[in-house]
């Protein structure tokens, strides 16, 4: 399987200090990678630093082979990596229908970009639904899935998601899940971050374990679910 994302030796960090350490990670194309960790394990700052919003970072970072880690966070977008940051980034005065418009703001060819709004509102049926209610006013699930289908219009290679599900209610976190599983169907890469650790390695093909800036373990998913060190430290069992 040919990798989407390949990151090799990345170190990254703020002022004199490094957040990551020498982090080696690959996703490839149709795959749900998930990293795990506790609160200050670097998890956030590995999404950041991929698209170029942590100050200083060495190592590589390629997309598709192409070596990308000098692009800016536009650019980046243009060349084919979405970033959903886990604070909400919907306009919440603007309407459903004027948000997905935002997410197509690179494209200039307006047949492509009306193809596009087709395949996210039949992906998404909830959003065609509420294409005239103001963002600001549907519940946390609903503008996760808005944040979502709006990266979707890039067609993206790689989806990055950082704590999908984070305040929001079981239902909908089921629902959100859902929607990453129909990223993959789909043929998308997704990586994502998450703190809801069953239910995320249980979407997920591939697990990473990352602690004090580096990736300890990796493995299938099914089997970190399993794994005794993962039970213990992150899903309160002995």
């Amino acid at each position: 399987m040919s990798a989407v994302l390949e990151i090799d030796s990345l170190s990254a960090g703020y002022g004199g200090r490094n957040v990551l350490q020498d982090v080696a990670l690959v996703v490839g194309p149709g795959e749900i990678v998930t990293v795990i960790g506790h609160n200050g394990a670097g998890k956030s700052t590995l999404l950041r630093a991929i698209f170029n919003l942590v100050p200083r970072r060495e190592g590589r970072i390629l997309l598709e082979g192409r070596d990308v880690k000098q692009l800016a966070p536009d650019r980046l977008l243009a060349a084919g990596i979405a970033y959903v940051p886990q604070s909400r980034s919907v306009f919440p005065g603007l309407t459903t229908e004027e948000n997905l418009n935002m997410g197509g703001y690179l494209l200039r060819d307006r047949v492509v970009f009306a193809e596009r709004m087709e395949r996210v509102r039949k992906l998404f049926p909830v959003l065609q639904s509420r294409a005239g209610q103001l963002a600001g006013s549907m519940s946390g699930g609903e503008q996760r899935m808005l944040e979502i289908a709006r990266a979707l219009l890039m067609d993206p290679k790689l989806i990055m998601l950082d704590e999908p599900s984070i305040g929001l209610a079981p239902k909908l976190v089921d629902a959100v899940f859902q929607t990453v599983r129909l990223l993959r169907d789909e043929g998308k890469a997704v990586l994502m971050v998450e703190q809801n650790v069953r239910k995320a390695l249980a979407a997920s093909d591939r697990g990473c374990v990352m602690e004090l800036g580096r990736i300890h373990i990796e493995d299938a998913a099914s089997r970190l679910i399993d794994d005794e060190r993962v039970t213990r430290l992150y899903l309160g069992k002995r």
